[in-house]
């Protein structure tokens, strides 16, 4: 039955990791985002995130987004520093315009969220860990 389904992979959406200054604790925290690169709005957006490695499993988070205008970003999630030494995983669902449901993995690897990794993302006008 799953493979009369045919679900295409999500292009022009990506899961960045931004480390920003967050004012009411004086830090800096790493925060999950979901940039919408399309030209078009991507709608009810379903973000599920987990951490793991061959030991430990984190619980799965399920994030839903609602509408992700185009050339826009939103944040999921606050990554706590003890993650960073886990694998990330973002799996991200969405309806096109075109009433089709897309998917996409995205996985951080363990250690690769760091501020050597970063790079400078234009849509959200800070540095940040891509992953495309």
């Amino acid at each position: 039955m799953k493979k009369d389904f045919e679900i295409p992979v999500a292009k022009e959406v990506i899961v960045a990791i931004v480390r920003e200054w967050n004012e009411e604790f004086q830090c800096h925290d790493w925060n999950a985002y979901l940039i919408n690169n399309k030209d078009t709005a991507i709608e009810m957006v379903f973000v599920t995130t987990k951490g793991f490695d061959n030991k430990v499993k984190t619980s799965v988070m399920r994030h839903g987004l609602g509408t992700v205008q185009s050339k826009s970003s939103v944040k999921i999630e606050l990554i706590q520093e003890d993650l960073l030494k886990l694998n990330n995983e973002f799996f991200v669902t969405f309806f096109g315009l075109d009433g089709v449901l897309y998917e996409r993995r995205f996985l951080f690897r363990k250690n690769t969220i760091n501020e050597k990794a970063t790079q400078e993302i234009p849509l959200l006008k800070s540095r940040g860990v891509l992953c495309n």
